[in-house]
C-alpha cells in the first residue's frame, strides 16, 4: 500500500467546518479506490492537519483520483478552508514495530 500524506494548514477558526468537510468527502475517496483515510490534527498547531490516504498504487492517487470529478468535489468541500496549498508526499511502509 502507498500512503499519501498531505500536510494541510487551514484558516484559524475553521477547524470544525474543515473536519466536517473531510468526513463528508470520505465517500469520494473510497469511490475512486482509496483503501483508508485518516485525519490528524497537530496538538501544538491546531490549524495544521495531516491527512493520510491509503492507495494501492501512486497512480491511483495521482491519476485515477486527481483526474476525477471526485477530486474536484473534494477541493470544493475542503478547499475553502485551506490557508495555503497542501504539501503532499507518498510513502511506503518499511517497518512497523507494533
Amino acid at each position: 500500500m502507498i500512503l499519501e500524506q498531505a500536510t494541510i494548514l487551514i484558516t484559524s477558526g475553521s477547524e470544525v467546518d474543515f473536519e466536517a468537510a473531510v468526513v463528508k468527502a470520505t465517500p469520494l475517496f473510497r469511490a475512486e479506490g482509496a483503501l483508508s483515510l485518516r485525519l490528524d490534527r497537530s496538538v501544538e498547531t491546531p490549524n495544521e492537519y495531516t491527512m493520510t490516504v491509503g492507495w494501492a498504487t501512486v497512480e491511483d492517487h495521482t491519476v485515477r483520483f486527481r483526474e476525477s470529478a471526485a477530486f474536484l468535489r473534494w477541493r470544493g468541500l475542503a478547499g475553502p478552508y485551506f490557508a495555503t496549498s497542501p504539501t503532499v508526499k507518498h510513502l511506503e511502509h518499511v517497518y512497523v514495530g507494533f
